[in-house]
């Protein structure tokens, strides 16, 4: 432990950020990144305490006060190696990741906690600027081929790890390139696509092949990939939105997050979109359903394009601003959150709202009728029972409405119903504890097996199927 008293010199300096009024004009990062000298002075602050409970909150296992310690004293190279071996992409995780490390760090019961992810930001970027990245470039080949469906991170991880283990593995990906949600999902100020492509090309380079374009199941027959590998994980993520099945629903104007986000994302890597499949909030009203991430992404590329006015509502109650009972500290509490999109813009949030009726004229949507509910929890019950509030009804202007209220499965027409795959109770790929699915070889990891996730879970669920499909092609393993 490099200074036992950084955490009473130092407080928590959070991540800087670009002015409002300077970056709502762009998609570049709304963060500016801190000097290293403030990297070293904020990882101090960690106290290097005996249950280190930032472990316990990190789904990848990251030696969150080993590394912190490191890069105090100094010893960039090693915070980096050490960082590696539990992430395989720290550049992604410490822009995305809501930080589930901080919220249980130790420090964090009476003080402010660590800026954990800032400090593995300035990490993994020191290391590329320092050229500390090296190829993980397997000694053997062991002869064995394997097919990874889906190339976002669960995909990306997955297929890291089978290739240190020395397997020949050929990623497939639908899209024209490679980083799934990561490049179509999520926006560029908040992950820039250079980010994915520096980490794909290092794939690449190590040897791992990328067939993008390849629709698994309609371009390359299910029965040919049996044929060519010796194991196959499917890592296609939770792609089915979740529908808002209501009188009006016909109406033009209304679409689903992932259909507005990735074409915007397209059309900030420069492509042109036709006129007639346009999806733009320029001066128009938009009112965005789902108070999560995928919702407060779809603020921020409003305001970016020149929305008039946001209005975003959540069926849920508002949640608290500090930790209740229900969620005690080192748990990742269900606290309020407000994002840099909120605050960039007029936008207005509603909580306990529901949505009732759209209404529309000459076929496109205008309004939403809505009323006021409220949650109560009856004695002896686990779960909240929903009620309308009589005569709470109200209507919100809308030109634009924006489906984020989630993801309710994998998509099972292809090659899940191709390989006649057993389901579970939520439609997701059914599989063992060795994350094998119901047919011998084939594999299943991140959101396509347990439902809607975090991109941290994305990448644990990669590497732990890794282990197992290198067990099962070998017998036993060497893979973490």
């Amino acid at each position: 432990m490099g200074d036992p008293k950084g955490f009473l010199k130092y407080k928590r300096q959070a991540a800087s950020y670009r002015p409002v009024c300077e970056r709502v004009k762009d998609y570049n990062p709304v963060f500016t990144r801190r000097s290293n000298k403030e990297s070293q002075e904020q990882a101090s602050r960690c106290m290097d305490c005996g249950t280190p409970f930032c472990h316990w909150g990190c789904p990848i296992g990251s030696c969150i006060p080993e590394w912190n310690d490191l890069v105090f004293t100094g010893q960039w190279r090693k915070a980096f190696e050490l960082l590696d071996q539990a992430n395989n992409f720290p550049e992604i995780t410490a822009r995305i990741c809501p930080a589930q490390c901080e919220y249980a760090c130790v420090l964090g019961i009476n003080d402010d906690p660590v800026t954990i992810r800032e400090n593995e930001l300035a990490i993994v970027e020191h290391a590329f600027e320092m050229g500390f990245i090296r190829l993980h470039l397997p000694h053997t080949r062991t002869g064995k081929k394997a097919a990874i469906i889906g190339s976002g991170p669960t995909g990306l991880s997955c297929a890291s790890q089978l290739n240190k283990a020395g397997h020949e593995v050929t990623v497939f990906e639908r899209d024209d390139r490679a980083g799934g949600l990561l490049r179509y999902g999520i926006p560029d100020f908040k992950l820039e696509k250079w980010v994915v492509d520096r980490r794909v090309n290092i794939l690449a380079d190590e040897g791992i092949k990328f067939r993008t374009g390849v629709n698994v199941g309609d371009d390359y027959s299910v029965s040919k990939l049996l044929k060519n590998f010796d194991a196959i994980c499917l890592a296609g993520g939770s792609r089915i939105p979740r529908d808002l099945n209501i009188e009006g629903r016909e109406s033009k104007g209304i679409y689903f997050a992932m259909d507005y986000l990735v074409q915007a994302n397209r059309r900030a890597a420069g492509e042109t979109i036709p006129r007639n499949k346009l999806i733009d909030a320029g001066g128009k009203k938009v009112l965005v359903i789902g108070g999560g991430d995928t919702g407060s992404d779809c603020v921020g590329t409003a305001n970016r394009q020149g929305a008039s006015g946001i209005v975003q509502i959540e069926l849920l109650p508002k949640p608290p601003e500090c930790r209740t009972a229900e969620y005690p500290w080192p748990s990742y509490p269900m606290v309020l959150k407000t994002s840099t999109s909120h605050e960039e813009g007029a936008v207005e949030r509603k909580w306990s709202v529901l949505t009732k009726k759209f209404i529309g004229k000459s076929g496109t949507v205008k309004k939403m009728l809505c009323a006021q509910v409220e949650f109560s929890k009856p004695p002896g019950k686990t779960r909240s029972i929903m009620r309308e509030i009589p005569g709470s009804e109200f209507e919100i202007e809308a030109d634009l409405v924006i489906l984020a209220i989630g993801f309710i499965g994998p998509e099972k027409k292809g090659i899940i119903e191709e390989l006649g795959l057993a389901l579970d109770g939520r439609g997701n790929i059914q599989t063992d504890s060795s994350f094998m699915a119901s047919r011998k070889g084939v594999f299943s990891a991140g959101d396509m097996r347990k439902g809607q996730s975090l991109a941290a879970w994305a990448i644990s669920d990669g590497r732990r199927a890794a282990h197992y499909i290198d067990s099962y092609l070998m017998g036993s393993t060497r893979l973490p």
